[in-house]
């Protein structure tokens, strides 16, 4: 993300309001609308587009990989969110901080915390006893040196009835018919065993509100061992369907069989039917909606999230794989505990089952620090022998075959193949740090020595003050863009010339996160303090139609430059209601719903209508602005895509001319009576793509058919023309 530490305090304030109504959708005095329509042309008059598929030595092919997918752990969109576990503090792992400021020193520090004696400590969050039992945190009993707290339930002897503890979820859990996996373990205290019988542990999923219980199973007489931690696996069956996601995970006992007696339990595990059924795998709901968008790459671990709140804290790729009992966690950077339970091969795994590069972002030696973003660099005589070294055995991982020292443990992990890596991007958003020339230098000189034909990526070229990155050729620049509207209005050229006038030959463009921040406003500068009361009502907490419109135009700038912007991504991709630290992002989502955003419709369209070509347009009458357009035609010429925005207030007549005629014409439109409607739970479908209808066509079938149409006001539209058999190159 673009802002760090000082900003966090302001995000946890935002309040997102899901459930509004349409008379809501302008809060608090926003800038009006009028701002964002003198942004744009008020020239409504017609435009006429003349497309050439005849005139080949003018097209360029279009960027195989333009509209990707951009994630870091924010928002609980990992834990919490699109990894599909469903418990909450599941191995006690850590706990959630809140930054704030002090006087007398500089930047933030921890102010509060969950556990209020060891910021980023174990607590019971999450967990609640069943009967009269005590529950407790014990670091006598560790089930592994990574997991070193257990949870201790304490029965005494005269319990009678059920005994145990429920686990409430990430804010709730969805029960509907499928099949649950179950995992835990559990260890009994010796002293307090004697000579018990085998206990029966009883799993269910229940309503929190009624206590009804929705479906179980049961672990038959466990002869619990005092020693060494009893794994126990279960699946649960359930065919009915809770009305609310109120719910809660179970685990009880009978009191005859354990009164008097304490266990240990760890590395608790609930997991739905996940995204093509992979084990510790992917929420179905969010990750087919990534999915449906065809997306061509994912860029992970982050964002700053792949930094660390301080270089000991940064993602470390090792303590990501293998059993999740091998993996620590860590303190995120924005705020709270990540599990690593979706790790560097989970990562992976998920680029293959949705079939997409893998864009892999490494450490590059520097890290956040809570105390302000100007955050900690190694040292250069470190940067070769420890965190070059960390990068290679990264990648030797993921490409190396069985033979080798790592690409042997991931096959021991279950993945014998090597994956493919095509793109390496070195550290993140590193203009904050006056040492990243150096510590680009070394990686970058080190990484392409073993692995030439792999893609790198800079973090930086001209955004700090004292130097400028020389990306050499081949090379990509990762440039962020949270903006205003009129921003991605005025920049939508930005890429005609970008090579040349920064002498930048043969360097392409990775846009790696970029989305309406705010709407206009009179001074243009994105508030990042948000102090000013104007200001702050002009951020924009959700994604709205002129979000997606603002978007759009910019990345049709990309797509009209396909030599230079190689990749896009939208970003931030997720937002779970219930804890988040950033807003807007494509995706917002609870335990139970998934509500995909303007902007997502807008990726969503121009992701699923690419073309292989670019083709020549020229506006022989009119102009861009309000109007924004580009074609491309697709492999076997059957098909031209024109993509047209309208971006002002009022309706614009449109001709498109083809020079080789066509067969038919059809399109789809995604649009609104106001630009500021927005999707939420209670109405998701006020903003989605919609076929055309009554679209008026002249001269079909015949050469130089003519199209005419009136473009809406605040629209996004992909006109397909149908050329079949018409036209011979």
């Amino acid at each position: 993300m673009s802002t760090r530490w000082e900003c966090l305090a302001l995000w946890l304030a935002i309040a997102f309001i899901c459930t509004a109504q349409s008379s809501s959708r302008r809060r608090l005095g926003e800038v009006s609308r009028a701002e964002y329509v003198d942004a744009t042309s008020a020239d409504d008059g017609e435009v006429v587009l003349d497309v050439s598929l005849r005139n080949v030595t003018m097209r360029n092919a279009t960027a195989p990989y333009l509209y990707g997918l951009m994630f870091e752990d924010i928002n609980h969109s990992g834990d919490g969110g699109i990894y599909a576990e469903l418990l909450t503090n599941r191995a006690f792992q850590g706990s959630d901080v809140k930054l704030g400021q002090t006087p007398g020193l500089d930047g933030d520090v921890i102010v509060q915390s969950e556990n209020p004696r060891l910021p980023t400590g174990p607590v019971l969050t999450g967990w609640q006893a069943i009967g009269n039992v005590r529950l407790s945190l014990d670091k006598l009993h560790p089930l592994s040196d990574s997991l070193p707290t257990a949870m201790q339930i304490d029965i005494p002897k005269n319990a009678t009835g059920e005994v145990g503890f429920a686990n409430h979820g990430w804010w709730g859990m969805d029960v509907s018919p499928q099949n649950f996996t179950v995992s835990f373990y559990v260890l009994a205290n010796a002293p307090r065993k004697k000579n018990s019988s085998p206990t029966d542990f009883n799993i269910s999923l229940r309503s929190n509100t009624t206590g009804e219980i929705w479906a179980t199973t049961t672990a038959k007489r466990i002869d619990v061992p005092t020693v060494d931690y009893y794994q126990i696996n279960a699946t649960i069956v359930n065919t009915k369907t809770a009305p609310n996601t109120n719910n809660t995970f179970v685990i009880t006992m009978n009191a005859t069989q354990v009164a008097g007696q304490t266990f240990y339990f760890s590395m608790f595990s609930l997991f739905p039917e996940t995204f093509k059924g992979r084990k510790n795998g992917l929420r179905k709901e969010i990750a087919q909606a990534f999915y449906d968008m065809k997306p061509k790459f994912l860029r992970f671990p982050g964002g700053n999230n792949l930094e660390g709140i301080s270089t000991q804290t940064r993602w470390k790729w090792f303590k990501t794989i293998g059993p999740l009992k091998d993996r620590p966690g860590r303190p995120g950077d924005w705020n709270y505990y990540n599990t690593d339970g979706l790790g560097l091969l989970e990562y992976l795994q998920w680029c293959e089952d949705m079939e997409i590069e893998p864009v892999l972002a490494i450490y590059a030696g520097f890290s956040l620090d809570v105390f302000g973003q100007e955050g900690t660099s190694y040292p250069s005589d470190q940067m070769r022998t420890t965190i070059l070294k960390e990068a290679l055995d990264e990648l030797e991982y993921c490409m190396g075959n069985a033979s080798t020292t790592y690409g042997a443990l991931r096959a021991i992990h279950g993945h014998p193949e090597p994956f493919s890596i095509k793109f390496i991007e070195i550290g993140n958003e590193d203009w904050f740090s006056d040492t990243y020339p150096e510590r680009w230098e070394i990686l970058y000189g080190g990484l392409k020595k073993a692995y030439p034909n792999i893609t790198y990526i800079s973090t930086t070229f001209n955004e700090h003050k004292n130097y400028t990155i020389k990306l050499p050729p081949g090379t990509m620049w990762d440039t962020h863009h949270y903006e205003e509207p009129q921003y991605f209005l005025r920049n939508f050229n930005f890429y005609d010339n970008w090579q040349n006038s920064t002498n930048n030959t043969d360097v392409g463009v990775l846009l790696g996160e970029y989305s309406v921040y705010q709407v206009n406003t009179p001074s243009g500068i994105i508030n990042w303090g948000s102090q000013a009361p104007v200001d702050k009502d002009a951020h924009v907490t959700y994604p709205r139609m002129i979000s997606a419109i603002a978007e759009g135009v910019y990345a049709l700038g990309g797509e009209r430059n396909p030599s230079v912007v190689k990749m896009s991504s939208y970003a931030p991709s997720l937002q779970n209601l219930n804890g988040y630290q950033w807003t807007p992002n494509m995706i917002v989502f609870d335990a139970g719903n998934v509500v995909l955003s303007p902007s997502y419709w807008q990726q969503w369209l121009f992701a699923r209508y690419r073309g292989k070509q670019t083709l020549p347009v020229t506006n022989s009458k009119g102009d861009f602005n309000p109007l924004f357009w580009a074609a491309s035609v697709e492999e076997g010429e059957q098909v031209v895509y024109v993509k047209v925005i309208n971006a002002g207030a009022a309706t614009v007549p449109l001709t498109v001319n083809i020079d080789s005629g066509y067969s038919g014409v059809n399109g789809t439109i995604l649009t609104s009576n106001d630009i500021d409607d927005f999707n939420f739970f209670g109405n998701k479908t006020v903003v989605v793509p919609k076929p055309l209808v009554g679209l008026d066509a002249d001269g079909l079938g015949t050469v130089n058919g003519t199209f005419k149409w009136d473009v809406p006001r605040w629209s996004i539209t992909v006109l397909q023309f149908n050329t079949g058999h018409l036209f011979v190159q």
